[in-house]
């Protein structure tokens, strides 16, 4: 295979388009959390990745676990719940069984706030994808995203 193989030009395209409507995505989320909530896209997924947890085995994410859950580095990862604490919207706590460990939940005002902002992200990412759907390139990501199955 070459740089110019029509078969890479094609796949190079499709990256190209899915990178497009991921793009678009996020700029219009990000717009309307920040102007609604005062809140980044990133903010709002690692409220809702946290909010998640729960008492039982297995219930409380290590930071590496919400690192990818969020697609940041661990140390971003760390930056954005330093920046959230401050804020009062998340707490963090040691371990009970190891006090190595170091857990982050969400506060009452954290678990408010996300509550106001969810049908801003959810309004805003119907729009957006409704939006893309209208472009030839776009469409059939649209469609798959919007039929990808998702286990909880």
């Amino acid at each position: 295979m070459t740089a110019t193989d029509p078969a890479l030009t094609a796949l190079s395209q499709r990256w190209c388009a899915l990178s497009l409507l991921h793009g678009k995505i996020e700029a219009r989320v990000e717009r309307a959390l920040q102007s609604g909530h005062g809140l980044s896209v990133r903010e709002y997924s690692l409220l809702d990745v946290l909010s998640r947890q729960h008492n039982g085995p297995g219930g409380h994410l290590q930071m590496k676990q919400v690192a990818d859950a969020v697609v940041l580095s661990q140390s971003a990862t760390t930056r954005l719940v330093t920046r959230l604490e401050d804020r009062g919207l998340l707490t963090r706590y040691l371990c009970d069984t190891d006090r190595r460990g170091i857990y982050t939940d969400v506060t009452e005002a954290g678990l408010g706030l996300l509550a106001e902002a969810r049908p801003t992200n959810d309004g805003a990412l119907r729009a957006a994808l409704d939006e893309a759907s209208e472009n030839p390139e776009l469409a059939p990501l649209v469609r798959a995203v919007e039929e990808l199955k998702v286990t909880a």
